[in-house]
């Protein structure tokens, strides 16, 4: 029962009101004063743990049948309740949104992923301060709160040394913070942050680092320290891997123990998949595979090379999920160590979206080439097998592995049309509030249901304001009410999903949806109107899968969907819908603020800095400079001056063995240099490099010319270049190169610039090109032609 004076719906929660004195000599002061009181939890609040696996479809963990062995999950299961009618939203910003909030993720402006943010209201990339996050609510009712991974939720704009910090993690209620807030991350090479602290491990792979491995043990100091000094009060740790989300990076023994065990193909796997869900109890006896995706071959159709190269790349995804799911062991390890794992609430969350199909039909070494329009093919992946889940590669399955990997729906992540998109399993283990060990629920629920639960658990209101802002109502259902009842009816019988146009509804088992995009589709060939998408109608109290299409029999019920949908749609801010992808990520075909705006020239002075590419000067499509101040030494220098991004995809202009040097990585496929005859000799120089985009598109060709004190001293063509992302995973770095290497003239890491750089200045030509304008041109064209 909480304090008589504590109001816990308007947070922060008053001080409680002083006694007045009642004398001159603090002695004789009757009452006497006693000291304030720290702030508490409800008596009887738990501990929370939540655990969040990036890219994993329903059909992947052991847990839930699937052939990734995940010893944790199966662990917690058995002494927990698995939930197989879990939903989330397909795609990741979105889904970390909705369940560190409650709400729905047009609700809270996350209707794609930070780096497609528009200024569209649903989709700004900005929480609405009238949803404070599950941080937020705790750590004001008393709890020590950390997050430990992948944040994904801060405005791209905002993810400078320049803040503002409000909507960074320690900004959104957590104390501490170790991990990183973009997309995806490098395992091996990771560029992280601590609080809101720049950091890069100091252990490397040959040291035995690894990043999920760093999480856990982060996550593991921080219980430990907060156990010892804080017993009586409750902590909420937040643990969102990077892990499965590509690339695909792991230890090789993890690897290696799935040799051979994907030979038989896609195909047969979701039979067996299958098979093992309907012994297990996770879904209906009488559940069948939903349709197979138009498009997308099946196993028997590919080459020799082909399915070499397919099952490679599976036994390396699972290697990487049971790796990740080690690293939960070691902290319920921890925590049952210590004697509070009975009295911890745990979330375990198997997938932020479906299984992703993002390496395209045949997989690829490199995703931010594939998403780019350049696969590889399967000669080339084999050609690369044994560098597999290493540092030079940035490695993806194949769509047929990601269908495969959400058996038993159709479609993958990114379609929240269908379940394949939408629906991933739940563990939830907390022996001191559940009766039941190894159970499973089949109530209907979805990520906005977490907080609420968390909340429901621990005696804490839903805040009515907080720092003087109205909040909006939590938009979830607890689903405290399925813990120790099995056959509860359900409580959350209408929910909206919506991502990239792919749109559907459903209301008391039934579902209306539409399938707008294909998800390996990356770059538009043209425009798609939803007016034009075609609807499907499923029973879902009967047909458990999606499997059997019924809007042809059932023609007005899928109009009452229909209806349903633009209601809520129109109540969550859905619209206007948008349906770019890789197009999204340009801040100027996105239509948001870049942190540098209309500028035009950027100083960088000293060594130093690192940015992400969305807060870097945007060099992409357009013409620039890159001028340099600096002194070299006697013994003459070497090292990187300016560079953005890596092995992957990236440019740096350094010095190697002493001469001016500019190397282009496109995608790793090939590395254009240029490089002076000549060292750069003792003294103050300025150093300069002009790159001459030829214009006429995206990704066009360019000439780059090296300059220094004025004089020319090389120049090259650079064939082609990277039209939308450099790398999620990498940076724009002054006076060195983080992560890993544009170019192995340079060690990794070791690659600082040896002499004394003063300042470094890029100025931005304003011939920039977009797709924006050549789909305008199109759109033109074809209004003049039809």
């Amino acid at each position: 029962m909480p304090e008589p004076h504590v109001s816990r719906e308007h947070l922060p929660i008053p001080d409680a009101p002083a006694r007045p004195a009642t004398s001159l000599d603090v002695r004789d002061q009757r009452p006497a004063y006693e000291p304030v009181q720290p702030l508490r939890p409800p008596e009887g609040a738990p501990n929370v743990v939540v655990v969040l696996i990036d890219d994993m479809g329903f059909g992947a963990p052991s847990a839930f049948g699937g052939p990734c062995e995940m010893p944790t999950a199966d662990r917690l299961a058995e002494g927990g309740l698995r939930y197989n009618r879990f939903h989330v939203t397909a795609i990741c910003s979105p889904t970390r949104q909705s369940l560190l909030t409650g709400r729905n993720h047009h609700s809270v402006g996350m209707g794609a992923t930070t780096e497609m943010s528009s200024a569209a209201p649903g989709y700004c990339g900005i929480r609405p301060r009238s949803a404070a996050t599950l941080a937020q609510v705790l750590t004001r009712n008393g709890y020590n709160t950390g997050a430990f991974g992948k944040w994904h939720q801060t405005p791209a704009r905002d993810v400078s040394p320049a803040g503002p910090f409000d909507r960074w993690p320690t900004g959104e209620g957590f104390e501490k913070f170790y991990g990183f807030l973009c997309a995806e991350m490098n395992h091996w090479y990771p560029v992280l942050f601590d609080g809101t602290t720049p950091i890069e491990p100091e252990k490397r792979p040959e040291d035995g680092y690894h990043l999920s491995e760093d999480l856990v043990d982060q996550a593991i100091q921080w219980v430990n320290t907060q156990q010892t000094l804080k017993p009586d009060i409750p902590f909420f740790a937040y643990l969102p891997f990077g892990a499965t989300h590509a690339p695909y990076h792991v230890p090789k023994e993890y690897r290696d123990r799935y040799k051979g065990k994907f030979d038989h193909g896609w195909d047969r796997q979701r039979e067996i998949t299958l098979a093992q869900q309907k012994e297990m109890g996770v879904v209906p006896q009488d559940a069948e595979l939903a349709p197979w995706a138009d498009g997308v071959p099946h196993w028997d159709e590919l080459t020799d090379a082909e399915r070499q190269s397919a099952a490679s790349l599976m036994e390396l995804y699972a290697g990487f999920a049971e790796h990740t799911d080690v690293q939960v062991g070691r902290l319920i390890d921890a925590l049952e160590e210590r004697g509070v794992l009975d009295n911890t609430l745990v979330f375990y969350i198997l997938g932020d979206n479906g299984a992703s199909a993002e390496g395209g039909l045949g997989g690829t070494l490199n995703e931010h080439r594939f998403a780019s329009g350049i696969p590889d093919s399967a000669e080339y992946i084999n050609e690369h097998a044994e560098a597999l889940g290493d540092a030079t590669t940035h490695a993806h399955y194949p769509v047929g592995w990601a269908l495969a990997m959400n058996t038993p729906f159709q479609w993958t992540k990114q379609v929240a049309s269908h379940f394949g998109g939408t629906r991933d399993g739940m563990v939830v283990h907390w022996p001191d509030g559940i009766s039941e060990r190894g159970g499973i629920r089949d109530q209907f629920h979805h990520v906005i249901d977490v907080m609420p639960t968390i909340l429901d658990v621990a005696g804490i209101p839903e805040p009515t304001t907080v720092d003087g802002i109205a909040q909006k109502p939590i938009e979830g259902t607890s689903m405290r009410y399925t813990f120790n009842d099995v056959g509860a009816a359900d409580r959350c019988t209408l929910q909206y999903f919506e991502m990239v146009g792919n749109r559907g509804i459903y209301h008391e088992g039934w579902m209306a949806v539409t399938r707008h995009g294909t998800p390996w589709e990356m770059v538009q060939s043209g425009r798609k109107y939803f007016d034009d998408d075609v609807w499907e109608l499923y029973d879902t109290n009967v047909d458990w899968t999606q499997a059997r299409d019924i809007s042809a029999e059932h023609p007005g019920k899928l109009r009452e969907l229909q209806q349903l949908f633009l209601i809520e749609a129109a109540k969550y801010n859905v619209f206007p819908l948008d349906d770019r992808m890789t197009e999204r990520e340009n801040p100027k075909e996105a239509g948001r603020l870049d942190l540098h705006g209309d500028r035009a020239s950027i100083t960088f002075h000293g060594p130093g800095l690192r940015l992400t590419e969305e807060t870097a000067p945007n060099v992409k499509n357009r013409s620039f400079t890159i001028t340099a101040l600096l002194d070299i030494p006697a013994a003459g220098a070497a090292g990187v001056i300016l560079a953005q991004g890596g092995r992957f995809g990236g440019w740096s202009l350094y010095l190697h063995e002493g001469r001016l040097s500019y190397a282009y990585n496109y995608f790793g496929l090939q590395v254009h240099k240029v490089t002076a005859a000549e060292p750069v000799p003792e003294g103050r120089h300025e150093l300069r490099f002009d790159f001459g985009y030829d214009g006429g598109g995206v990704g066009q060709a360019g000439t780059a010319v090296l300059h220094v004190d004025g004089k020319q001293v090389a120049e090259g063509k650079i064939d082609a270049t990277i039209p939308y992302y450099f790398a999620f995973d990498e940076t724009f770095d002054v006076g060195l190169d983080r992560a890993s290497p544009v170019t192995d003239d340079y060690p990794i890491a070791d690659n600082a610039f040896t002499g004394t750089l003063h300042w470094v200045r890029v100025d931005l030509a304003d011939d920039q090109c977009s797709d924006v304008a050549s789909e305008d041109a199109r759109d033109r064209f074809r209004a003049a032609h039809d």
